[in-house]
């Protein structure tokens, strides 16, 4: 699923194409793209027709359109979700579940979905621009709402698995799996370490390190392991070439050589090295491997 880099790519592609520009016609196709608005496809593309796009806004792993009057469009990118600039003249692409017109005549947005778990939902902003549907999402590392001091609170004040806390979107936001473990091998803890038995000064490196991994990947177009994951022009990101820690298994660690392991957490798996992030004694006596 898309983590912050790769949605802020998205956010930024769309905001060169879309901002400023009024919806003409808005057509969706089936009923998952809009299962999120309980009176249908039909009804929501009625309600987008003929409204400007103010501005494309993010925060974390959420995208949405401010259309103006205190009204948001969420677009659910999921885990196949793509926001594609088309040629109105190009052939549909198989799986396009939304096409977005605008009233300059200019190239058209359309939304295509493999999987169908994104989908597009109409939601109130609250007075700080947010949707309110998730203004319980904290806000993350790159935007200017961001407490760097407020968060590593936060942190600290938890006992659950460090690794769990920072995918935790309500203490801080857009860090997903990949570069938790990024972030991790560079402050060199291991992710089933206690929360609160790291120093404030640790938990503020360990937050500094994920923004430094976060903007190098955006600056590289976000990570891309299929073609599932494109820009607004069909284009992937390149980051997973720079990865030093998720996805190596068995490969040697860029620090001190020792092959990368992967374990599981929390139905997923999670990428360190055995020498530069030792296990926490209590997980190695329960038996972890």
């Amino acid at each position: 699923m898309p983590e912050l880099p790769e949605v802020e790519v998205v956010r930024r592609g769309l905001a060169a194409h879309v901002e400023g520009r009024r919806l003409a016609t808005v057509e969706l196709r089936g009923h998952r793209v809009a299962r999120r608005h309980l009176p249908g496809p039909q009804d929501l593309a009625q309600r987008l027709e003929g409204r400007r796009v103010a501005a494309v806004r993010r925060r974390g792993k959420y995208l949405w359109w401010d259309l103006e009057d205190s009204v948001g469009l969420i677009l659910h990118l999921g885990m196949s979700g793509q926001l594609l600039v088309e040629d109105a003249a190009a052939p549909d692409e198989k799986h396009l579940h939304g096409r977005f017109t605008f009233e300059d005549g200019g190239p058209e947005l359309r939304f295509v979905d493999q999987r169908t778990f994104g989908g597009l939902a109409l939601a109130d902003l609250d007075d700080a621009g947010v949707p309110r549907s998730i203004a319980h999402i904290a806000p993350d590392p790159l935007e200017p709402a961001f407490d760097r001091a407020a968060t590593i609170r936060r942190i600290k004040a938890k006992d659950s698995a460090v690794k769990r806390v920072l995918l935790d979107q309500t203490v801080v936001s857009g860090i997903g799996n990949i570069y938790a473990d990024e972030s991790l091998w560079r402050a060199q803890v291991h992710g089933e370490r206690p929360a609160s038995a790291l120093t404030k000064p640790r938990i503020g490196a360990l937050l500094d390190h994920a923004t430094d991994v976060m903007t190098e990947a955006l600056g590289q177009g976000g990570t891309s392991f299929d073609a599932l994951y494109v820009n607004v022009n069909g284009a992937s990101g390149y980051f997973d070439r720079s990865l030093a820690a998720y996805g190596q298994a068995g490969r040697p660690c860029r620090r001190c050589g020792t092959p990368i392991r992967r374990e599981q957490f929390m139905n997923r798996s999670s990428f360190s090295c055995p020498r530069c992030q030792p296990r926490p004694r209590r997980v190695r006596a329960a038996g972890s491997a």
